[in-house]
């Protein structure tokens, strides 16, 4: 049988048929299982070559399954072929499943979202909890407040449920869970304001305005603690949870800060910081982010209803910052922070401004001189309010000023200083004086006092001579009387100096009074001296009009 098929094959090929052959035979020993062998016999053969053409058609792997006029061997390759095509299908659809939210995946197994997690394995769990998040999914109105329906209690009931399941921690989130997670929050939470929801005038102007309360708050506080709840689950894969949480999405969020709900702005803040610790990668956007929303409001509307919140996130974040501080984080001081003053609406967010600010001075101390001239360039002139606040902050970052900073910028300060004790307003005028009661201030204007009481010393006697306040006269005495028992010596020199420039100033006042009256005593002649002359008649014009 062996010579008979040798015979057919021919000379030329033998050798290369016995090459084929031992190969062949070392894979079936390695194999040693009868399917594979077959197999490999079938793509050793096919590798022969044929004296029919229809055969040559079909290619090495033996993918032609079109060929309907294939041997009895073909065929059995081609229905092998085809399972082969079909597996391939199966693994692509499961690598689908895996990498996309189930909820647009045809063909998922789906589980009725009415079920409880108690009553469904743990496997399913993790398909329960997307067809719970697709169901809420619908957006509520809440614009009627005597409209409830079963609908709404059923989102209700079902965000609750929810809620639960994630805080009971034992919940492990998969790619697809995490993207329906992100599109029903981006679904329930991302919506523009309405005009109504909208002061007409300046945000913080009036701060005693009763706040605006969103008619739909019972259902997004519920989505707010579940995105909390989320965002802060310590098995989250954040780098699984950053495609979803991208800049987009957070972009979005911080549009959420115009809310005139204080409430749903205090769970944005929160929901922001965990976002900020979680992805770090996320991070500069953030800041780059808040710096451009703090750019418009100082530069462009001076609206905004969130910048408290905004600058209470970044309190936290600027205690975190590594020291050295980057260049990146000085000039959101220059540009950002320090503009902030400039607003009316400034006290609306002081309190959270003046933290921030003393935060960059307590990683580095040489910035004091920086902010402190950008407190005396934006310094208020009318408005009596926000000199107090800034009076407030110039304490509170003298405080932690070095000797050398103070050096550098104590004359313009206390020039402004002395302006504030002199001030009409008797608050103001108070505030200043009590400055005077902080013992590190105290310090550094006693070893700088041959600069600082010249400055001070005339403000001081024009109170005692012109207030109006006895409050501001009794403190104006007692500073005074401090300053007598700092340098008494230095205080007569000023004393004496005031009064030489009064003396001076008087003088220079009974000049331009005689000068006045000489001139007012010629004019007084003039009218009886035009009398005489005969009026002059105005020559004529030479150019044609």
């Amino acid at each position: 049988m062996v010579g008979l098929f040798l015979g057919l094959l021919g000379s030329k090929y033998l050798a290369k048929f016995v090459c084929l052959m031992m190969t062949f035979f070392v894979l079936a020993v390695c194999l040693a299982g009868s399917c594979f062998v077959s197999i490999m016999l079938k793509q050793i053969l096919s590798k022969l070559p044929r004296k029919s053409q229809k055969s040559d058609s079909l290619d090495s792997a033996g993918i032609d399954s079109g060929n309907q006029t294939s041997n009895s061997g073909n065929g059995v390759q081609c229905t092998n072929i085809g399972n082969s095509i079909s597996s391939r299908l199966s693994v692509v659809k499961r690598v689908s499943s895996a990498v996309f939210p189930a909820s647009i995946m045809a063909g998922v197994e789906a589980v009725e979202p009415n079920l409880s997690f108690k009553d469904v394995s743990n496997p399913q769990k993790q398909n329960l909890f997307i067809s719970k998040l697709n169901l809420c999914c619908e957006v509520s109105d809440f614009s009627d407040p005597d409209k409830t329906n079963a609908e709404q209690d059923l989102k209700r009931q079902t965000l609750i449920e929810l809620v639960d399941f994630v805080s009971s921690g034992s919940a492990k989130f998969n790619e697809p869970a995490i993207a329906a997670m992100c599109k029903m929050c981006a679904i329930n939470l991302f919506r523009v304001f309405p005009p109504k929801y909208r002061s007409n005038s300046t945000s913080g102007e009036a701060e005693d305005e009763e706040p605006m309360f969103d008619p739909a708050w019972s259902n997004l506080q519920l989505v707010y603690d579940l995105l909390l709840r989320f965002i802060s689950y310590s098995s989250l894969d954040a780098k699984v949870a950053k495609k979803y949480v991208d800049h987009s999405f957070i972009l979005r969020l911080l549009d959420l800060f115009e809310s005139e709900d204080p409430r749903e702005r205090d769970c944005l803040k929160t929901i922001l910081h965990r976002i900020y610790g979680k992805f770090m990668v996320h991070r500069p956007f953030v800041r780059k982010a808040v710096s451009n929303i703090i750019y418009r409001f100082v530069f462009e509307t001076e609206r905004h209803n969130g910048i408290a919140e905004l600058l209470e996130i970044f309190g936290s974040i600027i205690s975190g910052f590594a020291v050295p501080l980057k260049e990146e984080h000085k000039m959101f001081l220059w540009r950002a922070l320090i503009p902030l003053h400039k607003p009316k609406s400034v006290g609306v967010y002081h309190q959270q401004l003046t933290y921030c600010v003393v935060q960059f001075i307590d990683k580095d101390p040489k910035l004091a001189n920086s902010v402190i001239k950008g407190l005396l360039k934006y310094w208020p002139v009318t408005n009596s309010q926000k000199e107090l606040m800034f009076i407030s902050e110039l304490e509170e970052i003298l405080e932690m000023t070095s000797m050398a900073e103070f050096q550098k910028i104590m004359v313009p300060l206390f020039r402004r200083i002395a302006c504030c004790l002199n001030s009409f307003h008797y608050q103001v005028a108070e505030r200043a004086h009590l400055v005077w009661n902080n013992e590190h201030i105290l310090n550094l204007v006693t070893h700088n006092r041959q600069v600082i009481f010249p400055l001070i010393f005339p403000a001081l006697e024009r109170n005692s001579q012109n207030h109006w306040n006895q409050a501001v006269l009794n403190l104006t005495q007692n500073i005074r009387k401090m300053l007598c028992e700092m340098d008494e010596e230095l205080v007569l020199t000023c004393q004496c100096k005031l009064e030489e420039e009064n003396s001076q100033l008087s003088e220079a006042a009974e000049k331009r009074k005689l000068t006045w009256e000489r001139l007012e005593s010629a004019a007084g002649f003039q009218p009886a001296a035009a009398n005489m002359i005969p009026p002059v008649k105005p020559a004529a014009c030479p150019v044609a009009c």
